[in-house]
Order: C-alpha cells, then structure tokens, then sequence
C-alpha cells in the first residue's frame, strides 16, 4: 500500500492502535490534556452487546466473530500435535471484554527481575504507584490498595462447599488461607478478587473509555483495523488503515502508540517492515529496520485441567443442568446481582511450589465448581469439579509470524508450549501436586474420582504426554516486543518503551513484558499503559 492510495484522515498529536485494556487507559490519559489531539483505532465494534456486561457472558463471547480475533495456534508437539483456539478481544476494551475478570499484579520478584535485567523504573517499588493510580478496591486504601481509580476491585459474589473444601485440603498440606493475593507475595489460597461493578463485568471500555468519550480532543473509530505504520525518514508518522472497505491514514504529529496486544502488534510492526530482515523478506514485506526479537520471546500460561468427579455436593454442573435451578439463576442475577451469573470462569485461586526448589511460588491453580471438555462445549453430565494449574514461569519460548503480505491474513502463532525438560518437569509435578490435594482428609467425603487425565497416568514419561493431551492456554501471551537494554539485539523496546531504532513509536502493552508475571496478565497490561501514558506526556509535554 502507497500513500496515494488512502484517504487522509486527520491529524493528530497521537494514535493509538489498539481500544483493548491498555489503549483504553491510554486514551483515556493522552487525551487529559485538550491542548492533545488523540485518535484510537479499534478493529473490532463497540461493546453494545448484553453479554459483554453480564460477568458468564465470556461463555458466548470466546469463539463468537464478534467479540474475538478467533485465532488458532500451529500445531504444538508439547502438546502431542494440538493445534488450539488462542481468543483475543476484538471490541471496545478487548480483551478484559471477555476475559475472566480476575484482579491479579503477579509477585513483587517479577517486577524487582525486570529491574535487574537492566530495565531502571521497573521494579515493585517503581511500578506500584502506577497500580494504584487507577485502582478502586472494595476493601478501601492502605499501603497496597486505593479507593476511588478507575479499576474496580469487588470480592466474588458466591462461594462454593467444593471449593472451600479444597481450600481446606490446600491448608492440610501447608498451603495457607489468604485473604489477598496482591500485595507483593501472592503465596496461599483465596477466593480471587475481580474486576466487577455491582455484579456486572468492568472492562477497560467502561473504566476508562466511557467516561471520557464525550472529549472533543479524542476520537475514537470502531470497524478500523490497521495495515501498516508510516515511516517518513526515520520516525513513525502515522498509521494505514482499513475502514468500510477504504484505506485511510491518520497522521501522527508527537507519536504513535500501538497497544494492540501480543499478537497483534508484532504483526504490524513486522507488516512495517519492522523485524526479523530475512524472514520478512520471505514473507514479501520489505524490510526497513531489522529488529530480530519482534515476534520473539512469546511466553503464556499453560493451564493443565485436571477434572474430577463427586457427590454429595453442590456443582455447577448439576445446577445448570436442572431447568428450574438454571431458570432461577436468571431471576436471581436480575434482581439480586448475585449467583452463577456472576460467577468469573474460575473462582479459587492457589499459589503453591511445585516443588521446594522455587524461592516463591511457580504455579497457580483456577479451582472451578463446574467441568467441561472446554469452553464452549457443554458442562460435563456428572457431578464434577476442575483443578486447573499453571506454571507461572515457563521457559518455553515461541513466536509469532507473518503468513504473507497480507495485512488482514492471521499471523502463525507458534507458543511452543512444554518445549523444555523444565516446563515437562513443572508440568509433572503439578498434576502430582492436584492429586497431593485431592486426597486430603478435608475432600474425602465428596468421594473425589480422577476422570481427567486418568489414574493410568502415574510415571513421568505417562504424565508428560497427560499434560500435552489436557494442556490448554490460559489466554495470558506476553513478550513478542520485549522491553531490554539497548545493547541487547533481542530487545524492541528500551525501557522508555519507545522502539529501538526508530523515532516517534511507543509499545504499551502485553507485548513489551521481557518475562511474564506470575499470574494473570490483565491488570498487569493497565500499569504498563499507566506508566507508558506518564513517560510519553513527561517527555512530549516537556519537550514542546
């Protein structure tokens, strides 16, 4: 695509790719000062659709054209040759539009980590002001918690007898009751915290967008899926993009920010021409700056689900089940705010080792009342519930790359999950450490029966190819525009987030995380767009 070939669309003193978590906020604070003109460009539509607000709505939004980029990964051989569904949000809000709604920072070490892989300002200590800068946390303010941001922090609004009861399990074998994993070591268990308002799902769109749409220094256009950044002598000027059918190009007067996530900015930034030289040229696109990490570095949390049946005890699946139980879940969310309607996908949390070689913990379970083949099929016809665990530090390492030259073909995405013998070992150890649990005294009376993956897999060698056949993702992919010291050649953006080796262009999002946090990905996207919003002002508004 040519210049001459788009229609002008307007000047600007930024534009923002991306109206998902961090574009959100982005906006949202770029556009504080009128003196700022800011567009933000969002693919997908506007969230006017019931089930972006109703918190079990995620059920038909993954998988559904309208909310999500319906991605699939390559064939993964950890995980015996699956190819899997990969969701991300295409909406105002994006992903925290049907994502699962939990409140999660990660560990004070992950931050303190990227601190000392030379990346100065963010530490724990560095980056929790930025957390607390749009945080509103039910429990009000002390010394790691603010009322009154823009985030809303509620405590889940019902418990489960299954999931209190594996929380006592947890306890028998060390694993202590918690009230709040955020407050710099997230070891124990807990009911998670989530990102609700009076019951309903509180996406980016409704914390920062909505109540700031009415600027008239801030545009915002849907249906508008970037092609290609503008790069005019060095420096990023603005952004091609399709709109209706048309290509458009908006100019960026101060910079352009892509907040598009982990999967979607490396691959404008490689449509570009920025990347990896030879695999660009192969894929059609001339290269303009070689920058081999873009598409790099791609890390996720690989969940494993074991499931297991019970009886005497309440679970969803029985509830939904029942015509008159599930019809009474309608009228209870209707008038109450309450019940499985509101339920997040998964409500237990519990952070443990898997083994005593780990300094903090490694892996994270989402206990659920409830068990299904995945989401989006149906509940599983038995009494059941599902232990899911993460490694929440894999070493594996994947990519994501270019199919062609086409801008709007999907991009090869590759996470190369349980590719080391650390992630396998990890993975083997928690499906020991699931069965530890389970056959705890406190779990006992709900007669706890193994269906997935099956008590026949008991050696190593069997419970590697078990976690490859129940191994899913848990929608948390980071790090394909990694932040690093300049001098390092993988690196793509310094520490100011601005790209290396080419003026006017910030990343903020999922993308620039040099190591995945240990935990859920969405919160810690919100303070890097926070951080990335105060740096870009400090240095444009200071340099005008």
């Amino acid at each position: 695509m040519h210049a001459s070939d788009a229609k002008a669309a307007g000047e600007f003193d930024y534009v923002i790719v991306g109206a998902g978590t961090a574009g959100c906020l982005l906006a949202n604070r770029l556009s504080a000062n009128p003196a700022n003109r800011v567009l933000l460009l969002e693919a997908g539509g506007r969230d006017n659709y019931l089930w972006f607000h109703i918190p079990v709505g995620y059920l038909f939004l993954i998988g559904n054209p309208r909310a999500d980029w319906l991605y699939r990964t390559a064939p993964s051989p950890g995980l015996n040759n699956r190819s899997l569904l990969y969701p991300r949000g295409r909406v105002l809000g994006g992903s925290s539009a049907i994502n699962g709604m939990i409140y999660m920072r990660g560990q004070a070490a992950d931050y303190d980590n990227w601190a000392q892989m030379g990346l100065p300002g963010w530490g724990w200590n560095d980056v929790l002001p930025y957390f607390l800068q749009h945080e509103d946390h039910f429990a009000g303010s002390d010394d790691v918690h603010r009322a009154g941001g823009e985030w809303r922090v509620e405590k889940p609004r019902m418990t489960w007898e299954i999931l209190d009861a594996f929380r006592d399990a947890a306890e028998t074998i060390g694993i202590p009751k918690v009230e709040d994993f955020n407050r710099g070591d997230n070891f124990g268990s807990s009911y998670f915290q989530v990102n609700q308002r009076r019951g309903l799902r509180w996406s980016a769109a409704r914390g920062f967008l909505d109540p700031v749409r009415h600027r008239p220094n801030l545009e915002i256009r849907t249906g508008a899926e970037a092609a290609r950044i503008d790069i005019q002598s060095g420096c990023a000027s603005g952004v091609f993009y399709r709109r209706d059918g048309a290509f458009e190009r908006a100019t960026a007067k101060s910079r352009v920010v892509l907040a598009a996530g982990a999967i979607a900015t490396p691959k404008l930034l490689m449509l570009s021409g920025i990347g990896p030289a030879a695999e660009l040229a192969q894929a059609g696109i001339t290269p303009h700056l070689d920058r081999p990490g873009v598409g790099a570095n791609l890390q996720d949390h690989l969940q494993l689900r074991p499931v297991y049946k019970v009886s005497g005890v309440r679970t969803l699946n029985m509830d939904y089940a029942n015509l008159a139980k599930r019809a009474w879940m309608g009228v209870e969310f209707a008038l109450f705010r309450r019940g499985p309607m509101t339920l997040a996908p998964s409500q237990l949390g519990v952070f443990a080792k898997s083994d005593a070689r780990y300094a903090t913990p490694n892996v994270q379970f989402h206990v659920q009342p409830l068990s299904l083949d995945k989401f989006g099929e149906p509940l599983h016809p038995f009494p059941a519930f599902t232990a899911s665990v993460c490694n929440l530090r894999p070493s594996s390492r994947g990519h994501v790359r270019l199919a062609g030259p086409d801008p709007f073909a999907a991009p090869i995405i590759d996470p190369n999950y349980l590719s080391t013998g650390e992630d396998r070992n990890v993975a083997i150890e928690s499906l020991r450490l699931v069965r530890r649990i389970v056959s705890q005294k406190p779990l006992a009376r709900y007669s706890p029966e193994e269906f997935r993956p099956g008590l026949q897999a008991q050696d190593n060698e069997s419970l590697a190819r078990a976690a490859g056949e129940i191994g899913t993702t848990i929608f948390h992919p980071v790090g394909t525009a990694k932040m690093g010291r300049r001098d390092d050649p993988q690196a793509v953006v310094d520490a100011s987030l601005n790209l290396i080796g080419l003026d006017g262009l910030t990343v903020a999002d999922a993308s620039v995380m040099p190591v995945i946090t240990s935990g859920n990905t969405n919160s810690p996207v919100l303070m890097i767009a926070e951080k990335a919003a105060s740096m870009m002002l400090a240095a444009d508004e200071g340099g005008r």
